[in-house]
């Protein structure tokens, strides 16, 4: 299952010894309450549990840090199986910064930190490699300033450069190139596939992404048939009309292949509007 969000999780054992761990057996799974859950898995060689378990058994709190990829090499680094009493903070070059609610200390140079309470261990097994449910209840947020958005709620993802787990050595990494935008569906009812023309839904030139933006929009936004005439009239569209007019097939490809353009630009207006117009 890739990629994986990563919990940087800090613990405190009973004597007050810190830890603290990656994992990528991560993720949240209620907004209200705030819950986030993640899961140390036994170790294969021998079944022993690793010390973030037997410190959230022992003190039932726990800071759930997430990680930027200025700081992965460090992350990775607190991963190695130190002996139980060794703070992994000194060992990867981190920061304890006291934690407001909670006694584990949160990582003062990961952007985001959430101190939880745990309120559940649900053991997933029994043998070597079994899984430990930690289900963890949010009583503080910590963000950074820097990466949130200007005016409203919420972290702007060109500012945090987040990363998450592959396999083996693997990472990946948040960048601004490969950010995009997907309409949610929830603030409209789209027509559906079924809904989509004969000649537009089995059309051998547009992807799925391509139809399920047809799909998305509604009813009521289709498009008249004067806007339909009106489109003929776009320079490009007139000059692909005139191009192959003694050719139907081929210019019923071109005017599709320039629609699946203007979806990739967003364009999903305008291209109904040409998919619409033979």
């Amino acid at each position: 299952m890739a990629p994986r969000p990563i919990a940087f999780a800090s613990t405190i054992s009973a004597a007050g010894q810190v830890n603290l761990s990656p994992f990528s057996f991560f993720n949240v799974m209620s907004m209200d309450p705030p819950v986030l859950v993640f899961s140390p898995t036994s170790r294969g060689r021998d079944n022993s549990h690793k010390d973030t378990l037997l410190n959230v058994r022992a003190v039932p709190e726990v800071v759930i840090n997430l990680c930027d990829y200025p700081l992965v090499e460090q992350l990775s680094l607190a991963s190695a199986e130190y002996p139980a009493g060794v703070n992994e903070f000194a060992k990867a070059g981190l920061t304890e910064a006291p934690s407001d609610r909670v006694r584990p200390p949160r990582v003062a140079e990961c952007p985001v930190a959430f101190e939880c309470v745990v309120e559940q261990i649900i053991a997933l097994g029994a043998g070597p490699g079994h899984g430990n449910l930690v289900i963890c209840r949010v009583v503080q947020a910590h963000v950074r300033e820097d990466i949130l958005l200007e005016g409203r709620p919420g972290i702007d993802p060109h500012k945090y450069e987040a990363v998450s787990r592959l396999g083996g050595d693997w990472y990946s990494r948040l960048r601004p190139e490969n950010l995009f935008t997907v309409g949610r569906p929830n603030r409209h009812l789209g027509i559906g596939f079924d809904e989509l023309p004969e000649h537009i839904r089995h059309s051998d030139l547009l992807t799925g992404n391509d139809l399920a933006k047809l799909a998305n929009v509604e009813r009521a936004a289709l498009p008249t048939p004067a806007q339909i005439e009106e489109i003929k009239t776009e320079p490009m569209v007139a000059y692909l009309l005139n191009k192959y007019r003694s050719d139907t097939a081929e210019q019923q490809k071109q005017l599709t292949l320039l629609a699946r353009q203007w979806l990739e630009e967003g364009r999903v207006a305008e291209a109904w509007r040409v998919l619409l117009g033979y």
